[in-house]
């Protein structure tokens, strides 16, 4: 979104839609700008011909625009403020891909646009999309923009596009949505298009593994079970491998077919009074009639016989030589659209009367001020918007957790919602401060050096943590405290623990043998003792670690106690209600609120 990925066809729809919406006489002078910019004659340099050559595009152009003069005013205006957009983006490429596609969402305004149309599948979508971007960050981490958009492209070809976000019905409004994701909503009346010879069932877009190199194999598919069987036998000739590979494909043609009849069935069910299918001869493009696909004359057919519904109406097929008219037949409209048409006069009346207000000085306050109840007549307006959607919206956890955000759940969980569903950009030196000098002392004291994740250093969910130049005065302290003459059984333990679902991850600081047979896991904290009121939260950490170390040593939890030790204050504390392994499903099963 920030360079070539904004390019051709894609740079066209941003800059013609509805926020920037540039006039087709300034497109095509960003156009030929581009050709300037890519032209030999034109460069700057000769080193950079080939370069332009292959780069030069709308993008470029709106960077580098020109004469102002062969542009609109007001389409220059337009130009100039995106291509600021678009170098603000650029500057902050060095983030990580969630937090530059969250920051790429606030700068295009979708996330105000999709505020701005409560009850609209807007912040659904984009909060899928964003779940995407974490998972792909996750699993890729030498992740970029470019290889993002590849694997985004990948997608739409090979595997029909991205699951699209859930969509709720929403009464008061028409909703246009696909098949897919329709399935398991219902609506009073539902309307279904395009019942076209190969639009719906369409036409076949890929073959099998047989044909198509990207494809797995039937037998290493998760869902080789329902996939036609090959078969071909050891001592078969060539004729006979032949017809049993004519076979496995033509299997893989039923199944395709099997498929798109059970979505037709999704389609026609999601209607609880009225139904309404339809189809057509002639598209918007094509040269030849396509008439109706077998699904709508099956329809019609039960129509007929049956009367159950209507048959409103069925167009004779058009004759051979005739032409399309919504090709020969000349249209005329205005672009860009404006998307708010016939209200764009009150809207922009509204705003300047808003702007004039919040310009103007405040008047003095009257004895009465509100003599005709607007003012509680407007609190009752608020609080009735407030409740509008009374359908709380969640945000799943992904499928990775490390500790900290283990803690930060228990303790804040519409705060790490927030961070979950709209990441923010970390302080650069949020490290610096989490004494990690002094945990590698206790290492390097009890263990030796073992390497860690940056993810993982110690101290990360400390409460107050100290900088890393109080280093000799914690180790004073901490020579001081009861942990300093006891040898732990195991220092900076990595585990990595499944629980309903979701993988934690994170780092024992130190282990010890209890007399009585058990152990007592340690976590070194070197910031300040927290107030009481936040222990609970904290102490999940412990039951994380009580846990990790119970399935380790495969004995019962109840034999793992765990402390924290505060070393600047030496005080140990050991909370005696920690969560079981089931209190702890129970806290990441309640998904928080977004």
């Amino acid at each position: 979104m920030l360079a070539d990925p904004l390019s051709g066809s894609a740079a066209a729809r941003l800059l013609t839609g509805a926020r920037w919406r540039l006039a087709a006489a300034d497109v095509a002078a960003l156009w030929r700008r581009a050709g300037e910019l890519s032209s030999p004659e034109k460069a700057d340099t000769p080193e950079l011909v080939a370069e332009r050559v292959e780069q030069a595009g709308l993008i470029d152009a709106i960077d580098e625009p020109g004469d102002p003069a062969r542009y609109s005013e007001e389409g220059f205006k337009r130009i100039k403020r995106i291509g600021w957009e678009l170098a603000a983006l650029r500057r902050r490429l060095d983030q990580s891909l969630p937090e530059l596609v969250a920051d790429v969402e606030r700068t295009m305004l979708l996330d105000v646009e999709s505020l701005a149309r409560p009850g609209s599948a807007g912040r659904a979508h984009l909060d899928a999309f964003a779940e995407v971007v974490t998972d792909y960050a996750e699993t890729a981490p030498t992740a970029t923009l470019l290889s993002f958009v590849d694997y985004l492209n990948t997608a739409a070809h090979a595997e029909d596009g991205l699951t699209p976000g859930e969509v709720e019905v929403v009464p008061d409004r028409v909703q246009v949505l696909t098949v897919h994701s329709a399935k398991g909503l219902e609506w009073e009346v539902v309307a279904v298009p395009h019942l076209v010879h190969e639009v719906f069932p369409g036409r076949r877009r890929s073959s099998s593994w047989l044909r198509t190199a990207t494809s797995l194999p039937a037998a290493l598919r998760g869902d080789a079970e329902d996939l036609p069987e090959l078969r071909i036998a050891e001592g078969y000739d060539r004729k006979e491998v032949q017809e049993g590979l004519e076979l496995h494909e033509a299997g893989f043609v039923e199944r395709e077919q099997a498929e798109e009849r059970r979505l037709c069935y999704v389609a026609l069910t999601r209607s609880e009074h009225a139904l309404i299918v339809s189809g057509h001869w002639w598209n918007e493009s094509s040269s030849r009639a396509k008439g109706p696909s077998e699904f709508l004359t099956e329809i019609s057919d039960v129509l007929r016989e049956t009367g159950v519904g209507q048959l409103a109406e069925w167009a004779p097929e058009p004759a051979k030589e005739d032409e399309n008219p919504l090709v020969s037949d000349s249209r005329a409209g205005r672009w860009p659209v404006d998307p708010l048409a016939g209200r764009r006069t009150g809207v922009q009346t509204g705003v300047e009367l808003v702007s004039e207000a919040m310009a103007a000085p405040p008047e003095p306050a009257e004895e009465d001020d509100d003599p005709d109840g607007w003012l509680t007549d407007t609190d009752v307006l608020l609080e009735e918007w407030a409740r509008k959607d009374d359908q709380v919206k969640r945000v799943p956890l992904p499928s990775r957790l490390s500790v900290s955000q283990l803690v930060a759940l228990a303790d804040d969980a519409a705060r790490l919602a927030g961070d979950l569903s709209r990441p923010l950009p970390v302080e650069p030196n949020s490290f610096a401060r989490r004494g990690t000098e002094f945990h590698g002392w206790l290492e390097r004291r009890f263990a030796g050096d073992q390497l860690i994740e940056i993810d993982d250093l110690p101290g990360a969910a400390d409460f107050g943590e100290a900088p890393d130049a109080d280093f000799e005065e914690l180790q004073t302290e901490f020579e001081k405290s009861e942990w300093a003459a006891r040898v732990p059984v195991a220092v900076e333990v990595t585990f990595s623990a499944d629980v309903e679902g979701i993988t934690l991850r994170g780092r024992m600081d130190a282990v010890f043998a209890d007399p009585d047979g058990g152990w007592t896991v340690v976590d070194w904290k070197t910031g300040a003792v927290p107030p009481e009121s936040r222990i609970p939260a904290l102490s999940v950490q412990l039951a994380a670690y009580r846990m990790a170390w119970a399935a380790l040593k495969d004995v019962p939890v109840e034999r793992v106690r765990a402390a924290f030790h505060y070393v600047r204050a030496n005080r140990t504390i050991r909370p005696a209600d920690l969560l079981d392994p089931e209190a702890l499903q129970r806290l990441l099963r309640d998904i928080p609120e977004a």
